[in-house]
């Protein structure tokens, strides 16, 4: 058995991978939870961990993989040259372990890309627009940041969705 990188139509993995499930295939689309900054503030969405692309498991020799350039939501399976692109089992078997049991999903862990000494942007309230030090997280709501004012380091409370890592 081989895993197969099939490449979809833009934001049509969720589709690809149902009617390629129908069709008999066994399909493995990561996907990935976490917080984005929108309109009307920050939503909590889902979206695939490799935007436009999923996985089919596929016995080459005994299965035919015609039927999976015809499906609806596939744009292709990725090839180098002529050569189909095949996933290690171990990579697939590392994904799956990391998923969360219960949804499915890879949740993106707020507490895991914020560190102290990490620099910050504030995008929001009385301090937007000022650049801070990550320092700790308060609660789930609220982080404490170092802010140069006045000529020295203030510790200052921020709302967690007010601030974005700086680049």
């Amino acid at each position: 058995m081989s895993w197969l990188v099939v490449h979809s139509k833009p934001r049509e993995e969720s589709r690809a991978a149902a009617h390629l499930q129908r069709q008999g295939y066994n399909v493995f689309l990561p996907r990935l939870k976490q917080r984005k900054r929108r309109t009307g503030g920050w939503q909590t969405v889902i979206c695939a961990l490799f935007p436009r692309y999923l996985f089919v498991e596929v016995a080459l020799q005994e299965q035919s993989i015609s039927p999976i350039y015809s499906t609806q939501g596939v744009n292709g399976l990725i090839r180098f040259g002529h050569t189909l692109a095949e996933v290690p089992p171990d990579v697939i078997a590392y994904l799956q372990s990391r998923q969360h049991s219960g949804s499915g999903e890879f949740a993106e862990e707020h507490d895991n890309l914020l560190r102290p000494g990490d620099r910050v942007l504030i995008l929001n309230g009385p301090f937007a627009g000022l650049t801070g030090v990550f320092d700790i997280n308060k609660d789930a709501g609220r982080v404490a940041l170092l802010v140069d004012l006045l000529g020295r380091h203030n510790r200052i409370l921020i709302e967690r969705d007010a601030i974005s890592a700086a680049l």
